[in-house]
């Protein structure tokens, strides 16, 4: 350190050769250059010409006269280690730092504190061991030397002292002195890397809590749990292809057997028999499974998934047209557990496979049956009798289903909610029955050829939690019959009325006699007026829908108006759908230039 803050390093160093050539030994007893040497070793002279602080040295030289008259190590130990004496001379060092022009020092880290048990130097102690030199690291104090060199800055920071542990390698006894006969900046270099150990340490820890900080924000460092809850936000495609790419991590979580409980295959042409039977082998908790669309699957895939997979709760098969009643007859027999199945438009599908539904599977709460045209009353009265716990079914376009079925279900099905005969053989004799639902919310009946206004008032009245009626196509629903719908359906939200024969006062009687419809659809009613449209705006506190696709007699403007002046119903017109068509395309970044360019 001596060296280190000389302001002329070569001629110390000269003095120091022919202070050798007399001297051989020294008296010092700590490792290393540092301050305690520059005041022992260094002469009178030279040190207060080179020093201008006058006061500060001569009180430090004192002290330093005091331990070159010690004799042994153990008093040098003694003088060193003592309270008192590390207090004073932990005052000087502060003094001697304060002192120092600011150009020269950077903060008063010198003497901070250390291991003072650890410095007592081994030259005083011939037995003792000497430690081996060894390869400092590279520290900032060193980097910044450097840096300052290139940049032609003359000034340097002081790092604290270091411990026994971290010095470089002792000086030499035979005299060469090879380590002090280096320039300036050599010395300087050599000072810096032995006293800067305990900054390097210091950076160490803290690249590597910085290191670890990073580490753990990553993504992965998340508990699996979350990641599996994103995960399951993924369908099974975007996890397949996607996610499973990422990491063997990832794609680990990706074959959690949560995510194959429910399997949602539908519209993915590529998904073939080889691949179903592959996940019955190795997937044995499916639940769900939904192949709609999937052409390319025949009934033995179905087959090996529904033989391997006992606990199967939901299948959906829509538009699978190449299926038969193999597939649907191995799922019943194979799946008691079954609550919903839904295989709508599979002309294959026949009464067979539902009376054995109705035998295997007394569970079932969900059945839709639409489209499928060779499905007739034998199949379903037989479905009716063996679920009683049905609480939703669905039929469309089923010719070969009568009032028989309609009745079966009202008698043996209490629990039924949703019920839809939309296109079916059925008339008013087999709807009547639906009278006997008192859990009925829901019910659609569209499209039926021998439907009477006495009869659907009727059921209105009987049903009290009746939310939602489908009347569309019926041409024989009148003004009437929407009049004693809008008084008596206390719970009625929803009223389709599509292609209905009504009138501006059925319109009227809505908004007059309701509190609770929200929606209203009236399309293609062509006695609409701009009256009907405008008085159950006005008066209706509980509307938010009004549709008017089709009302030939309802001007744009009025509808402009009626936008305008209630905000709070959603007005359907030709013009309107396109305005809001268009509005939400350009919330999308949608641009006429765009379009026209591609």
């Amino acid at each position: 350190m001596g060296h280190f803050l000389s302001k002329n390093g070569y001629s110390l160093k000269k003095k120091s050769r022919k202070l050798r050539k007399k001297k051989r030994r020294r008296n010092c007893f700590l490792q290393g250059p540092c301050m305690l040497c520059f005041i022992v070793h260094g002469t009178s002279g030279s040190v207060e010409d080179d020093w201008p602080f006058e006061s500060a040295v001569a009180a430090a030289s004192k002290l330093a006269e005091r331990y070159v008259s010690l004799n042994s190590p153990e008093e040098c130990a003694k003088f060193l280690l003592s309270p008192g004496e590390l207090a004073v001379w932990e005052g000087q060092g502060r003094s001697l730092l304060s002192a120092l022009p600011a150009k020269l020092i950077g903060p008063p880290t010198l003497f901070c504190a250390v291991d003072y048990s650890e410095m007592v130097c081994k030259r005083k102690c011939a037995e003792l061991q000497r430690s081996t030199p060894r390869k400092q690291p590279r520290c900032a104090f060193q980097e910044a030397m450097e840096n300052g060199e290139e940049r032609g800055d003359s000034r340097c920071l002081l790092p604290s002292m270091p411990s026994s542990s971290s010095s470089s390698c002792p000086l030499e006894e035979d005299g060469s002195g090879a380590g002090r006969h280096t320039d300036a900046g050599s010395a300087a270099t050599s000072s810096s890397s032995s006293c800067c150990c305990q900054l390097s340490q210091n950076e160490s820890s803290e690249e590597a809590k910085s290191a670890e900080s990073t580490d753990t924000s990553h993504i992965n460092q998340l508990p699996s749990s979350i990641l599996l809850k994103v995960f399951s936000h993924l369908s099974v495609k975007e996890r397949c292809l996607g996610a499973s790419l990422v990491c063997k991590y990832w794609r680990d979580l990706c074959l959690d057997f949560q995510f194959w409980k429910q399997i949602d295959l539908s519209g993915l042409q590529q998904v073939k028999d080889d691949l179903l039977v592959k996940i019955a082998s190795r997937r044995q908790n499916v639940t769900e499974i939904n192949i709609s669309d999937c052409r390319n699957v025949q009934d033995h895939g179905v087959c090996s998934l529904a033989s391997n997979c006992p606990g199967l709760i939901k299948y959906t098969a829509y538009r699978c047209k190449q299926l038969s009643d193999e597939s649907l007859c191995t799922v019943a027999i194979h799946c008691p557990l079954l609550q919903k199945v839904h295989v709508g438009n599979q002309d294959k599908l026949t009464d067979h496979a539902l009376k054995l539904l109705g035998e295997h599977c007394r569970e079932l709460k969900d059945v839709h049956f639409g489209q499928c045209y060779s499905i007739s009353d034998e199949g379903l009265v037989a479905l009716a009798q063996g679920c009683s716990k049905l609480q939703r079914i669905y039929m469309q376009e089923n010719k070969l289903v009568t009032d028989k079925s309609v009745q079966a279900f009202a008698e043996n099905c209490p629990d039924l909610q949703f019920v839809g005969f939309m296109g079916c053989s059925v008339t008013s004799q087999g709807v009547i029955h639906l009278t006997r639902l008192q859990h009925l919310s829901s019910l659609d009946l569209r499209h039926i050829s021998e439907l009477n206004n006495e009869t659907v008032m009727e059921v209105v009245r009987k049903c009290r939690n009746l939310t939602s009626l489908n009347l569309c196509l019926n041409w024989t629903i009148n003004d009437r019959c929407v009049e004693i719908i809008a008084k008596e359906g206390r719970s009625l939200k929803e009223l389709y009325l599509v292609s209905c024969k009504i009138t501006d006062h059925a319109l009227i009687s809505i908004g007059q006699y309701s509190s609770t419809i929200e929606t209203v659809d009236a399309g293609w009613c062509k006695e609409i007026t701009d009256q009907g449209a405008t008085q159950i705006a006005r008066s209706s506190k509980s509307l938010r829908y009004l549709g008017l696709m089709r009302c030939d007699k309802v001007n744009e403007e009025t509808v402009e108006r009626l936008v305008l002046q209630y905000p709070h119903i959603v007005f359907s017109t030709v013009m309107q759908d396109c305005k809001r068509t268009l509005e939400r395309a350009y919330q999308m970044g949608w641009s006429p230039n765009t379009s026209t360019a591609s």
